[in-house]
């Protein structure tokens, strides 16, 4: 399976390929006044419109004080969204024998589990079970 790994703050996030339609540079948002705060705004895409979602309120990890550098827009059923992001780092093959399961009652329902590589371990969401939660 082909993985997207992504930072934001301190933390590292992996989302599966298949719900990535394209990784981009920051791109200018639109701010919607009386949006819902976990929209950030609108971003203009080759002329398509879309909404961009922030992921840290999404993830629950508080506002990133620093300019987030990469947009990805991710195609969720038959739509695209924006999520803003501080840094793509990389995008990988991961063995499934490498995810392993959060067992605990913190878990988070778009916690598919944690990817353990030798050197960091990465939170392994489905995009679509934390966009539709909201």
């Amino acid at each position: 399976m082909q993985v997207v790994i992504f930072k934001l703050k301190d933390e590292q996030f992996a989302v599966e390929t298949s719900g990535v339609q394209t990784i981009s540079e920051a791109m200018t948002i639109t701010k919607v006044p009386n949006s819902p705060k976990y929209v950030k705004g609108l971003i203009n895409l080759r002329g398509s419109v879309l909404s961009m979602l922030d992921l840290n309120l999404l993830l629950e990890i508080g506002e990133n004080s620093s300019q987030q550098q990469s947009t990805i827009i991710l195609k969720l059923e038959e739509e695209l969204v924006g999520v803003s992001v501080d840094e793509v780092d990389e995008v990988l093959d991961v063995d499934e024998d490498i995810i392993e399961n959060i067992e605990n009652e913190n878990r988070k329902s778009y916690e598919k589990g944690v990817i353990n590589f030798k050197d960091r371990i990465v939170t392994f969401i489905d995009i679509d079970k934390l966009i539709t939660a909201v």
